[in-house]
């Protein structure tokens, strides 16, 4: 019923515009963009504390001044999470490698500030919510024939009654060498899978409480944000985070190859994809949601491990007509590389996952883009959530 995501940048730029400038007016012009620079220097060497100050009132022979500032409207900050604040930023890739094709073009993006929680969405965080509500996840729930036949090429047979079985997809990696053009050599379906019991019946989350929860559909996600008071974050929303302030770099962060300097900086596939994990990094599968450093903006995990869902619809066209502020993502979902699957809803994935590798998936890249079925969750996919003002 899933599919695995299928899953340089340049410098500064801004919009210009010019205006009709007679030879009358040229030296006035001239000199009030110089006034007007000038004011800007001026203002830039006011201090970022002392923003506006909104008065000064003697009272009892004491001067009181009233500071005021932007930042301080947010409040203290929610447990768990870290503040992102708004701005402007260069979207997207001119990479021209086909992984990125979606990710064309670079548009300048325009977001607010938010909070954002500092990891994912840890087991122990999806266990007390299940606690509290008696949440069912899709994985723990049988799909319907109507669900199983959707995914399936025209023609193909109805599944029997008894294959209509709680369950989700695992990552179960073959003993040799296999073609990548089959994700079916390394994806299984297994039949009570689920958050709790990761790779089917007889595993456990016991040990890994501290690891991303997995197996999560979108729905799920959605129920979670709702009950922590949180939603999920935008696609944009979520990339401006990833790249922790960084201008136009591949990674969270910064130019620097995942494992320079001998020292792994995130959870992705080293060795022969998909047989052979070597495990450099230390891990297998999933990692403790802090087992690597954060980026500038203090997140955790914006490169690999598990691809994290994001609030939008996908559709690999979606950049080219983009809003420039606080974009939200398509009205509807379209994805043309599966034909038989193009209407099927998908939502946005991203950050890549322990499965990413250079030669497989480069996507763990701050601007590479997954996409997955609503219903649907595997074991290399969570999420993270962001909270408004």
């Amino acid at each position: 019923m899933a599919h695995g995501p299928d899953k340089s940048g340049r410098g500064e730029r801004g919009n210009s515009r010019s205006g009709g400038v007679g030879p009358g007016d040229r030296e006035g012009a001239v000199g009030r963009e110089s006034r007007a620079e000038r004011g800007i220097s001026q203002a830039r060497r006011i201090p970022r504390w002392f923003p506006l100050v909104l008065g000064g009132i003697l009272l009892g022979g004491v001067l009181v001044i009233g500071f005021w500032s932007p930042e301080w409207g947010r409040g203290p900050a929610p447990p768990g999470m870290v503040w992102i604040p708004g701005g402007t930023f260069l979207m997207g890739t001119d990479d021209p490698h086909p992984f990125f094709a979606d990710a064309h073009p670079i548009h300048e993006v325009e977001v607010r500030g938010f909070w954002m929680d500092e990891t994912e969405v840890t087991n122990a965080d999806f266990a007390r919510f299940v606690e509290a509500t008696g949440y069912v996840t899709t994985a723990e729930r049988p799909p319907t024939k109507e669900q199983i036949m959707a995914y399936l090429p025209p023609g193909w047979s109805e599944p029997p009654p008894d294959k209509l079985v709680p369950g989700s997809v695992v990552f179960d990696p073959p003993s040799h060498a296999v073609p990548w053009d089959d994700e079916s050599r390394w994806w299984k379906w297994v039949p009570g899978a689920c958050w709790k019991h990761p790779e089917g019946p007889g595993s456990s989350i016991a040990e890994r409480m501290d690891h991303p929860v997995v197996h999560v559909s979108w729905e799920d996600a959605q129920a979670y944000a709702r009950w922590a008071g949180k939603r999920l974050p935008t696609e944009a929303e979520w990339e401006y985070a990833a790249r922790g302030g960084l201008v136009q770099k591949p990674y969270p962060w910064g130019d620097a190859e995942p494992n320079a300097g001998g020292l792994w900086r995130c959870n992705i596939w080293q060795g022969e994809f998909p047989h052979r994990n070597t495990r450099e990094d230390g891990y297998d599968r999933t990692a403790p949601v802090k087992a690597f450093p954060p980026n500038p903006y203090g997140l955790y995990g914006m490169a690999g491990n598990v691809w994290e869902w994001c609030q939008d619809w996908y559709r690999p066209d979606y950049y080219a007509h983009s809003p420039r502020k606080n974009p939200q993502g398509p009205e509807i979902s379209y994805d043309p590389s599966r034909p038989h699957e193009a209407l099927i809803p998908k939502r946005v994935q991203r950050g890549g996952s322990f499965l990413c590798s250079f030669g497989f998936c480069a996507r763990f890249k701050v601007y590479g883009r997954g996409k997955g079925d609503v219903d649907t969750g595997t074991s290399h996919l969570g999420f993270r959530c962001v909270k408004d003002r």
